[in-house]
């Protein structure tokens, strides 16, 4: 797996190119890869542009020294189900009868291998200072008890795990409006425990429902509303309870699933992404492999070229060459603190929300008198905030308690620490020690914005001089020490932990990314929003592609189906080979 794909820091002043992409990460890869390989246009006519000396975005893989294993800072693992991501990591199927036998449709191998998720009779759950396992709550249910937990549940939901109540609350909504439940009653199944619900939803079901479904409760101020109209947090207090919903936000490990956002689609997304038989994938050669295999396909040809260190500044339609070419773009070249212009017939701005953001406000797309549409729908999305540190210690502490993998979850800033991983000839471990999203976000700005880094220790095969290489992106000592009181508060005193020798940290909300995910605003009308943002204004030759405007927010895969869908409503071409002609894009 080659990630040295070029990057060129340079300028070439008045440069000429049909397409300009904006933005290097998974959708804006995607896009030059397809139009090229597709001969829809020369690699010369497809240019791309990014203000990092990096490829993937929101992807980020790193080896720490004294591992020979990678570490997730971003994105760090796909669905089986989605197709285009698993395609191009896995091959597709030279038959339907051997489906285990499979073409490579990109030329760079990369290695799927399982993320593992952990045995949840080993894994803790910490919540309001009472520590259990995580399959408490099925055991208890196995010897028909009901676990007691610290919060106040009401009758009708004690007893539940947090999966089983979100899907309780979900099947309850579904099934009280008449009309789903005449249309789709035979998908939305009731065990036989009172605990036992699953969803055959498919996703064109789900984009069937999520615009029409109602919240039909009588007593509720939120009665006969169209549930895309409500925020998930108003919807759930309203069926649980506040103290319900603390418990649903604690335990669930993720404040960002359970924020205000759209109801409708947080449906789909608690019963798809995080119910048990969901099948979870990684790439042993670092998640970020996909996107430089993506971008190593387009470098291939002749002309092709990724200009990194170069920021968006504006672009015009006033300009002398206008007759041949639509757009003036202005960048501001990095390295050398100097602007230059390219000139382009499309632009595709393959960026999240606050990249967009930052871009020239006042210019003729994004004038606020001028495109009053384009600003609202922009704002669509509420940017998720995400820290994360990983964190390298001389052994594998958490195997004393029998923990091999996986992740805990605890109602502390820290939420959710990932057991990523021991190297088997120096025995140093690897843990993701903050999974920090949302309401937690400035407990650890406050720590993240101090001055006094956290120094490191030589270990095993990690020398201080490779360690010292690492001092930019070291958390801060306070931020490190109260983040070792967490997990020692976690884990509990049976169990010394050491300290580690070296961190990584990461904060997403730094610009220009704003944000680690994103999550539809409640009232916005999301089948109209999404393919509206694939061409926002009818007679401009101007795309947005990415996984913040796409209906798997948080996942590579967003980012791959709304580009996909953009080259073939707009650049005409079909679909390709690989892909399995019945998958389901989206709107």
């Amino acid at each position: 797996m080659n990630k040295n794909t070029p990057l060129n820091t340079g300028k070439q002043p008045d440069l000429k190119t049909e397409v300009a992409i904006i933005g290097a990460g998974t959708s804006g890869l995607y896009t030059a890869y397809r139009l090229v390989t597709d001969k829809k246009y020369t690699a010369s006519e497809v240019q791309i542009f990014d203000m990092n000396d990096k490829l993937g975005g929101r992807l980020e893989s790193v080896i720490m020294p004294g591992m020979n294993f990678w570490g997730e800072l971003g994105g760090m693992r796909y669905l089986t189900s989605q197709e285009i991501v698993t395609t191009l990591i896995e091959g597709y199927p030279l038959s339907e009868t051997d489906p285990a036998k499979r073409i490579p449709v990109l030329k760079d191998k990369m290695t799927p291998v399982p993320f593992p998720m952990g045995d949840p009779s080993k894994l803790l759950m910490y919540l309001r200072k009472d520590r259990c396992k995580q399959d408490a709550w099925t055991v208890a249910q196995g010897e028909g008890e009901k676990l007691p937990t610290r919060y106040y549940l009401n009758d009708d939901d004690f007893g539940f795990s947090s999966d089983q109540l979100f899907n309780k609350v979900i099947y309850d909504v579904l099934m009280a409006d008449a009309w789903v439940a005449e249309t789709y009653g035979k998908k939305i199944i009731k065990g036989s425990s009172i605990y036992d619900y699953s969803f055959e939803l498919t996703s064109r079901d789900w984009d069937d429902i999520k615009p029409k479904l109602v919240y039909n409760f009588p007593n509720s101020p939120y009665d006969q509303r169209k549930v895309n109209d409500l925020g998930f947090w108003n919807l759930l207090k309203d069926q649980v309870s506040q103290e319900g919903y603390e418990f649903l936000a604690n335990a669930g490990g993720y404040y960002s699933n359970t924020i205000n956002w759209n109801a409708a689609e947080a449906f789909p997304y608690m019963v798809g992404d995080f119910s048990a038989g969901t099948i979870y994938k990684t790439i042993e050669e670092g998640y970020d492999s996909i996107a430089y295999a993506v971008a190593n396909s387009y470098m291939e040809h002749e002309g092709a070229c990724i200009w990194s260190k170069n920021k968006l500044l504006t672009f015009t339609k006033d300009h002398d060459l206008k007759s041949t070419y639509k757009y003036r773009l202005t960048f501001l070249n990095l390295e050398t603190n100097t602007q230059w212009n390219v000139y382009a017939n499309t632009l595709v701005l393959a960026m999240p929300r606050k990249s967009l953001e930052l871009l020239d406000q006042d210019n003729f797309f994004f004038n606020i008198n001028e495109n009053s549409v384009l600003n609202e729908n922009i704002r669509s999305v509420i940017m998720e905030p995400a820290f994360k540190i990983l964190m390298g210690f001389p052994y594998p502490w958490w195997k004393e308690l029998g923990i091999d993998s996986g992740h805990s979850i605890t109602d502390l800033p820290m939420r959710q620490c990932y057991y990523f991983g021991t190297d088997p000839q120096t025995n140093n471990s690897m843990l993701l020690g903050s999974y920090g999203d949302m309401e937690t976000e400035t407990f650890w700005k406050a720590l993240s914005d101090d001055k006094i880094l956290f120094e490191v220790k030589a270990a095993k095969s990690a020398s201080l001089k490779e360690l010292h290489e690492l001092d930019d992106v070291q958390a801060t000592r306070m931020m490190v020490d109260e983040l070792m009181n967490q997990l020692r508060e976690l884990h509990g005193e049976e169990i010394t932990i050491p300290e580690p020798y070296v961190t990584y940290f990461k904060d997403w909300t730094d610009e220009p990314f704003g944000a680690g995910y994103h999550a539809w605003k409640a009232g916005f009308s999301v089948e109209n929003v999404m393919p509206y943002m694939r061409k926002p204004v009818a007679d401009e030759q101007i795309h947005i592609v990415g996984e913040a405007y796409s209906d798997q927010q948080g996942w590579v895969e967003g980012a791959f189906c709304e580009a996909e869908k953009m080259l073939q409503e707009y650049f005409g071409l079909n679909r390709p080979i690989w892909l399995n002609p019945d998958y389901y894009l989206g709107w």
